[in-house]
């Protein structure tokens, strides 16, 4: 699933793009459920002839801000992506939605999985305000993640991955922020000192700011593996240090990196650098 990162460098392409100051002349819905909310005819009679006055982004949505008050939250699940298009292009292979532009472009979002959703709102913060802090705002500071890791008693994997607790993050960069942060995925939050927060915090913003500038992790060449809004790949996954990297040597000890299910979800670690006491763990 495309997370922060992976977002943030659609939001970027898109931007760059052109697609702010476009008008939608048309909206075109090949898969009906991609349309949260409301029945497809009725979004596509609601967008036309409306003016893209920004794109940008919370937690893991890509966020259109549409003339009239209305807004367009866009979460691309699994295998979601948003690509324009010039006139003429081969339409990208499944392909669930595409907005035609005034420039004769089209914003197409192509889905393998169908599991992506738009929803059109005059009130996005019934969706958004139940999203925690964004991590590299100055919102986030190592005081609130401290406080809020006390207040907690859960793993800390699984927290981290509570998009009411911090928003964007996912598998990958969990895995690597903890890893960076010397953590243990099953930690419990209420043990962690106020100088492991520290690391967590400053971990968590510099996997994630490294992503960014890298645009994102494309994890192997499938339909459904992540591109930017350009179509481009992202280069991350040449830089993770133990996501996916089950049986290589950890890179700070050496020791083998090993995958566990850790709340249901794989989770990678070195069980050198990332130890824990038996009394921290808990159920999350």
């Amino acid at each position: 699933m495309p997370e922060l990162p992976e977002v943030e460098t659609v939001v970027r392409d898109l931007a760059r793009g052109g697609l702010v100051g476009r008008t939608v002349e048309c909206v075109r819905v090949l898969w009906p459920r991609t349309v949260g909310g409301m029945a497809p005819h009725a979004f596509a009679d609601a967008l036309a002839a409306r003016r893209v006055l920004g794109v940008s982004r919370r937690a893991k949505y890509v966020v259109l801000a549409l003339s009239g008050g209305a807004t367009v939250l866009v979460h691309l699940r699994m295998s979601g992506r948003l690509t324009l298009i010039a006139a003429g292009d081969p339409t990208p292979l499944h392909a669930r939605l595409w907005l035609e532009l005034d420039d004769a472009r089209r914003l197409v979002f192509s889905d393998t999985r169908k599991f992506g959703r738009w929803l059109l709102t005059a009130d996005p913060e019934r969706v958004l305000a139940r999203m925690g802090p964004e991590p590299l705002s100055p919102a986030f500071t190592r005081e609130h993640l401290r406080r809020a890791l006390a207040a907690r008693r859960r793993m800390l994997k699984p927290l981290l991955l509570d998009q009411t607790f911090v928003a964007g993050l996912g598998n990958i960069y969990a895995d690597e922020s903890l890893w960076r942060a010397r953590l243990h995925p099953c930690r419990r939050s209420d043990a962690v000192t106020p100088a492991e927060a520290a690391r967590l915090h400053r971990a968590i913003r510099t996997v994630l700011r490294q992503a960014i500038r890298l645009n994102g992790t494309s994890l192997g060449n499938g339909q459904a593996n992540f591109r930017g809004g350009d179509g481009r790949r992202g280069g991350n996954q040449n830089h993770l240090r133990v996501f996916r990297r089950t049986g290589a040597p950890c890179p700070r000890c050496g020791t083998p990196i090993e995958r566990r299910l850790v709340g249901q979800r794989s989770t990678h670690v070195c069980p050198c650098c990332q130890r824990t006491p038996d009394r921290d763990r808990t159920a999350a």
